[in-house]
């Protein structure tokens, strides 16, 4: 019996003063400020890491989560934006693989793919939402009422998305881009195979401006992204940004419309205009 079977059958089954004195006009000031601190947190909010996970557990995580819906649909596959309650669902299913893992019905292979996945997915949860907020979500959890990841209109089944893992890793974990595969570099950023598609259109013409192979595809580091001159093109056009006119020196970035403001991305491998020769130096 497939993983999505037995998770299907086990889901089924389960008053204001006219004058106001000093102090009330301290409070109004006082509120006015908290509400502009409000703002700025929710600003804030914007720049922070989402990591979006599908049912079978394959996740990928951006610094600019404001540019996706909730639900993602890449190559077949649906991801959610990880919140506590999906946190909560995604173990609930985990309890669920492990059972059926223990009466025989999962592959022990196929449950410990589950389980190494998951645990990614469960570190990420502590570091960004906290235990308590986790444990709340975990009690409240329905099962039966909650909506699993769909990119379908509202009404239709999102069970289709209920998938068990293959031998071989999905194509959106498969085709994870690496760049380079070899050495030894402390951090990895995550592109997407989009991100990776607008760097392949533009390669060929880059490359005989004399831009270097890393300069583009690089998303390998010695520190955090986006610190240091390590981190390639591609780490830098996901979402809705796309490349715009390439010259020996910078090549453009065009964000979204409808302003779609520009910034350049300049090569450190040739001269600048701001690096200007002194009189007399040799």
């Amino acid at each position: 019996m497939s993983l999505l079977r037995i998770l299907m059958e086990q889901t089924a089954a389960e008053s204001v003063p006219n004058q106001p004195s000093n102090r009330e006009a301290e409070a109004a000031d006082k509120g006015k400020e908290e509400k502009a601190r409000a703002g700025r947190r929710k600003d804030d909010s914007r720049r922070e890491p989402a990591l979006f996970a599908a049912t079978n557990l394959v996740f990928w995580e951006t610094d600019k989560p404001h540019y996706y819906a909730r639900d993602v649909g890449i190559d077949g596959t649906c991801f959610r934006r990880l919140d506590p309650e999906y946190y909560a669902w995604l173990r609930h299913k985990m309890t669920l693989a492990r059972k059926a893992a223990d009466s025989g019905r999962l592959p022990a292979g196929a449950f410990e793919e589950l389980r190494t996945r998951f645990n990614a997915i469960h570190a990420w949860a502590i570091e960004h939402f906290g235990e308590d907020a986790l444990r709340s979500a975990v009690r409240a959890l329905d099962p039966k009422a909650y909506s699993p990841p769909s990119t379908e209109p509202p009404g239709t089944s999102g069970s289709r998305n209920l998938q068990e893992p293959p031998a071989t890793p999905p194509a959106a974990q498969r085709e994870r881009h690496i760049y380079p595969k070899d050495g030894d570099w402390p951090f990895t950023h995550p592109v997407p195979p989009s991100a990776v598609a607008k760097v392949d259109a533009i390669r060929e013409e880059a490359m005989a401006k004399g831009w270097r192979e890393a300069r583009l595809y690089q998303n390998r580091g010695r520190f955090r992204f986006p610190c240091g001159e390590d981190y390639g093109l591609v780490c830098f056009v996901d979402g809705d940004e796309r490349v715009g006119e390439i010259t020996r020196q910078s090549i453009e970035i065009v964000g979204p419309p409808p302003r779609e403001t520009v910034l350049r991305f300049y090569n450190p491998d040739v001269e600048q205009p701001w690096h200007r020769k002194t009189a007399g130096a040799h």
